[in-house]
C-alpha cells in the first residue's frame, strides 16, 4: 500500500494533481496498508512476486472499499497517474512498482490482474497489470503508471476519461515477457475473451489464439500516398525486435526522426527500394528482449509516431548511430 505524508500529499495535489493513491495508514483496513514505505535500494529492480489479495473492506478518508473478485467489471470514468514518488517502493501484493511499466492502482480489483484501459478521447487502448490499491481522490476510477499514462496519451495532462474491462489473474512471477504477449496480442486485435484465455498462460507457451502470436509485419502509412507500399514479412538472423518507426522519401527528414528516437534505443536508418523511388525507414532495435521492445513501441507512439509497429525484420542496413 503506498503511503506519504499528508502534506507532501497536498503539495503533489497543488502541483500536479498526481498523487491520488496516496493514503493514511489510520484510515485503512486492507491488510496490506502501510507496507508501502519500504524502498527498494539495488541495482535492477524486481519484477513480479508478491502474492494474490483482494483484501476486507478498508476506509480511506472517511470512505469505504471493498475488494472483491469481479469477472464482468466494465466501468468508465477519470484516470489519473503516479510515479517519481512511489518509484521502487511496495506496491499493496508486496510487488516493488517501476514507474515505466504498464502497471497500474484501482480499489477493489484482485491483484494482481490484468484489466484493459481504453483512453476514451483518443482511442488508444492498452493491457495493464493492476498490483497496487486507488486511487483515493474523490470518484477517480483508477491511478496509472506514469509509463502507462504515457502509453494512452495523456501523461502530460495529467487526467483523462478511460473505460476499464478486467482481463484476469496475472501470473505472479511474470518478468514482463507475459505481459508484453497481452498487449501484443491487443495490438493485434485480439478480443477481451482471447485475452482473458491468455491471461493464466505462461509466457512461453503455445497461446492457442492465433492472434497472440504473429510476426506479420503490418506497414504504417507513408509519408505520401504515392508510396503505399507493404513491407515483406520476415525475420532477423538473431530473432531480434524492430520498431519500425516510420518511412520517408527526405533523407534528411529520416536522420532528424533518427536523431529524435536515439533516447528508445539502437537506431537503423534503411534505404530501401520500391517501384516509385527510394524510401528511407527509421528503426529502433534490434532489441532482443520483447519486453524492452515493446516498451520502445509506446514510446515512440507516444512522440509523435502512432502508427509504429512492432516486427521482426532483415533489411539492408546503410546507417547507424
Amino acid at each position: 500500500m503506498r503511503k506519504i505524508l499528508w502534506p507532501l500529499t497536498m503539495a503533489l495535489l497543488l502541483a500536479v494533481g498526481l498523487a491520488g493513491c496516496s493514503a493514511s495508514k489510520k484510515h485503512s483496513r486492507d491488510p496490506f496498508a502501510g507496507k508501502g514505505s519500504s524502498y527498494y535500494n539495488g541495482r535492477n529492480l524486481p519484477k513480479g512476486g508478491g502474492k494474490y489479495h483482494v483484501g476486507k473492506p478498508y476506509q480511506v478518508a472517511g470512505r469505504w472499499y471493498s475488494p472483491k473478485e469481479q469477472p464482468n467489471y466494465d466501468k468508465k470514468g477519470i484516470a489519473s497517474w503516479y510515479g517519481e514518488a512511489f518509484h521502487r517502493r511496495k506496491t499493496a501484493n508486496g510487488e516493488w512498482f517501476d514507474m515505466n511499466d504498464l502497471t497500474a492502482a484501482h480499489p477493489t480489483l484482485p491483484i494482481p490482474s490484468y484489466a484493459k484501459v481504453t483512453n476514451l478521447e483518443n482511442g488508444r487502448e492498452i493491457v495493464v497489470r493492476i498490483n497496487d490499491r486507488g486511487p483515493f481522490v474523490g470518484t477517480r476510477l483508477i491511478d496509472l503508471s506514469k509509463q502507462s499514462s504515457q502509453a494512452l496519451g495523456f501523461k502530460h495532462k495529467g487526467k483523462a476519461g478511460v473505460r476499464v474491462q478486467w482481463i484476469g489473474y496475472a501470473p505472479l512471477n511474470d518478468r514482463g515477457e507475459h505481459l508484453a504477449m497481452m498487449n501484443q496480442g491487443l495490438a493485434n486485435g485480439a478480443s477481451l475473451k482471447q485475452l482473458a484465455r491468455a491471461a493464466g498462460q505462461k509466457a512461453d507457451a503455445k497461446v492457442q489464439v492465433a492472434s497472440l502470436k504473429s510476426d506479420k509485419v503490418e506497414a504504417p502509412p507513408m509519408q505520401q500516398a504515392l508510396y503505399d507500399a507493404e513491407l515483406a514479412p520476415v525475420q532477423t538472423r538473431s530473432g531480434g525486435y524492430i520498431v519500425q518507426v516510420a518511412n520517408f522519401i527526405n533523407l534528411d527528414n529520416a536522420q532528424a526522426t533518427a536523431d529524435a528516437m536515439a533516447p528508445y534505443g539502437p537506431i537503423r536508418l534503411i534505404e530501401a527500394d520500391s517501384e516509385n523511388g527510394t524510401l528511407y525507414r527509421v528503426q529502433v532495435g534490434p532489441m532482443m528482449d520483447k519486453a524492452g521492445a515493446t516498451n520502445a513501441l509506446y514510446a515512440v507512439r507516444d512522440n509523435g509516431f502512432p502508427d509504429a509497429k512492432l516486427a521482426r525484420l532483415v533489411i539492408r542496413q546503410v546507417a547507424s548511430n
